[in-house]
């Protein structure tokens, strides 16, 4: 049962504390931006204020979870993003946003990411580490669609039946709520946090020396590898940030079944997450990767040629949920490279903060490439020029899988038994 409950745990932090700064502009992002007054540019240029907070954060953050217990970080990065929600409900104005946002990128990486990824690969030990991964992504799956399906039901109940007509108080006081009620279920997450998740000491016996493991992790082109995969694949959970605004844009969907059909589209992120990891343990998390790329890039150029009309209607949602579920089952397997990678345990810290760093740079620039995408073509042309950078991005995935397989070819894996027998 305290293995359950521990799994449980980082399942609800991992996808409650990202909530607040993701899920709620996943879901509702044309009435965000409504009620903010936000151009997709704007919106774009907040997200990478985050960005460049989080990318200060991910290294020392990583060398954190390797000296700190992981419930004292997720307890406090939880309790401090919960605090940031009730600001938001206070609809500040740009300003407030961009300050807000790179609060964010502190309290979800600095506090919490390196020590959730640490917690999680111990969790599944030597041989289980695609469906640890898998289980993580999946429970956190699990989490956003039951959270985002009752955010639409607020949203909807505070909106008249036709959602077109509702007046903007009527709109600010259902995303006002929605606010609200993210920041209470990070609140409560982080007092699960406490008592389900056992106190540990870490590096209490050792002199802490965070750059020691950095400079290690930095001369494996093994690492960089993995983080350049990590880009893509971020990149494309990314590109789901804008489903809903599609919905809208241009299949003539009210913002209230724009949530509700993204909403849907995560409903597949526990099937798929978990049995990527099966999949992943049973064959090879590398080779799955690089078919997953492969689906992608399919799928996005299809998207982009399909009329919203006739047969084109039906390819456009079988490729909305086929994106959904290849997304999802990337990110369930991704860090079980680590694992494939051979890298050391007392490393784990140091590499995800390598590998985050790098891998999360698109919370810089994605969301400002593709606001300025969806701006300069607003409707039907500016979503296929969207899915084809999107496309592009798959194709390059692809790319750094076969290096990160000659990477193997050539014995890079082998280069960390240098480092462990210096550690003896």
């Amino acid at each position: 049962m305290p293995r359950i409950l521990l799994m449980l745990a980082l399942v609800i932090a991992g996808e409650l504390v990202f909530g607040l700064a993701f899920n709620i502009p996943r879901f509702f992002r044309p009435t965000m931006l409504d009620v903010f007054g936000l151009t997709n540019t704007q919106l774009g240029d907040i997200f990478a204020i985050y960005g460049i907070a989080a990318i200060l954060a991910y290294f020392p953050g990583g060398a954190l979870a390797d000296h700190f217990s992981a419930r004292s970080l997720i307890v406090m990065s939880l309790f401090s993003t919960s605090l940031g929600g009730v600001y938001m409900a206070t609809i500040p104005g740009t300003l407030g946003m961009q300050i807000l946002y790179g609060y964010w990128g502190l309290t979800t990486i600095f506090l919490f990411w390196g020590a959730l990824i640490r917690a999680t690969r111990d969790w599944g030990g030597n041989k289980a580490q695609g469906i640890a991964f898998g289980v993580l992504e999946g429970g956190r799956g699990l989490v956003a669609a039951i959270a985002a399906t009752v955010a639409v039901n607020i949203l909807a109940f505070y909106l008249p039946e036709n959602a077109r007509l509702a007046t903007a108080e009527e709109r600010e006081a259902g995303f006002r709520m929605i606010i609200l009620l993210y920041s209470l279920l990070t609140f409560l997450a982080a007092v699960f946090v406490w008592y389900a998740i056992p106190e540990e000491k870490r590096g209490s016996d050792v002199e802490f020396n965070p750059f020691a493991g950095m400079g290690i992790v930095l001369r494996r082109p093994i690492i960089w590898a993995q983080a350049a995969i990590i880009v893509c694949a971020y990149c494309c959970f990314k590109g789901l940030d804008n489903y809903s605004l599609y919905a809208v844009q241009v299949l003539g969907k009210d913002e209230v079944e724009g949530a509700r059909l993204a909403a849907y589209g995560v409903w597949t992120r526990p099937v798929a997450a978990v049995l990527a990891g099966l999949i992943a343990d049973r064959f090879n998390a590398t080779r799955s990767i690089g078919v997953i790329f492969g689906i992608l890039g399919i799928s996005y150029v299809s998207w982009s040629a399909a009329s919203p009309s006739g047969a084109g209607l039906a390819v456009i949602y079988a490729n909305f949920f086929t994106t959904y579920i290849a997304v999802y089952a990337l990110r369930g397997i991704y860090f079980a490279l680590l694992e494939e990678n051979r890298t050391p345990k007392f490393l784990t810290g140091a590499a995800v903060g390598l590998i985050s760093l790098v891998g999360y740079t698109p919370d810089i620039f994605f969301g400002p490439i593709s606001g300025r995408i969806l701006d300069a073509n607003p409707g039907r042309v500016g979503f296929q020029n969207y899915f084809m950078f999107l496309a592009s991005i798959a194709v390059v995935g692809l790319l750094m899988v076969a290096w990160l397989i000659w990477l193997r070819r050539h014995g890079a894996e082998k280069l960390w038994q240098q480092v462990e027998e210096g550690t003896k």
